[in-house]
Parts: structure tokens; C-alpha cells; sequence
């Protein structure tokens, strides 16, 4: 795979990773993942939307779900996680918001934190500033080694 989409020659991205795929030891993983990537072609590498890649092809952001269930864009990835996901998305999200946040890896004296945000969040509208909240208020953080200096302040 060459490092630069300008450089794929005739060929798009999503056919230069069916090509990538046929390769055994690559097709393992590039099979569950490659369909989800691909649905952020619609973005180029700072962030900007895009409908040519960098090689002025245009992007296809059509993509087949692990279930089989297909979508396009993000558009098409919300609703496929909200309709076949959302729970595992949710229970994902606060794990790594709050590891994030404490700045170490969950234990598990860490599954009640993680239960409070997943209720506090449904309850308030699924509002992404509850998960902050309830973060920085949460005993763990709170109590966190390293932070004795701020609390003095």
C-alpha cells in the first residue's frame, strides 16, 4: 500500500484494499475493519469534506457492516450504531472517556463509575457534556494520585 492516496495510480482506495486483501496474512483483520474506514472517505487528512481523494478520484464511502448490513458515510454509521450497536457503543465510549481521564486503565472497582455514566447519560438525552461532568466529579478523579498538588491550590 503506498503511504500517499495520490499515488494508487489508477486504481481507488477501496480497490487497492480488495487487492491488499487477497494477501492472507492481511485479509484477517482488513476484512472487519476496511468497510469502516472507508465511510470517513469523505473527509480529506486535516479534516476538510471532500468528494475527489488526493489522487482526484472520487471517494466512496458506501460500506458493508459487520452484520452484513450496509451504509453510506457517517450518516450511514450512526444509524447502524444507534440501530444495531448503541450498547456497546455507550458502554465503549464512557470505559475509554474515563481511562482517558484518570489517565490509567479501568479496574474493576471502576464498574460502578462506568454504570453511573451509562444511566446518567440515557437519562440526560445521551448529552456528550454529562459524560464530562460525571467524569470530573467521580471519585476517581477526584482522588487520583498525582493531583495532590492541584488541590492545593
Amino acid at each position: 500500500m503506498p503511504a500517499d492516496e495520490a499515488k494508487l495510480g489508477d486504481l481507488t482506495l477501496r480497490e487497492t484494499l480488495v487487492k491488499h486483501r487477497d494477501h492472507a496474512s492481511c485479509a484477517g483483520c482488513h476484512e472487519r475493519f476496511d468497510s469502516m474506514g472507508l465511510i470517513f472517505e469523505g473527509y480529506g487528512p486535516i479534516g476538510e469534506r471532500r468528494t475527489l481523494d488526493l489522487g482526484g478520484r472520487p471517494v466512496d464511502t458506501r460500506a458493508t457492516f459487520p452484520d452484513k448490513s450496509e451504509g453510506t458515510g457517517t450518516h450511514g454509521l450512526r444509524t447502524y450504531l444507534r440501530e444495531k450497536r448503541q450498547e456497546e457503543f455507550l458502554d465503549n465510549l464512557c470505559r475509554k472517556l474515563l481511562s482517558y481521564g484518570l489517565g490509567r486503565s479501568l479496574l474493576p472497582s471502576d464498574d460502578g463509575a462506568v454504570k453511573s455514566m451509562r444511566e446518567r447519560l440515557a437519562a440526560e438525552g445521551y448529552r456528550f457534556s454529562t459524560l464530562i461532568e460525571n467524569i470530573v466529579t467521580s471519585p476517581q478523579f477526584l482522588t487520583k494520585r498525582g493531583t495532590s498538588d492541584l488541590a492545593k491550590e
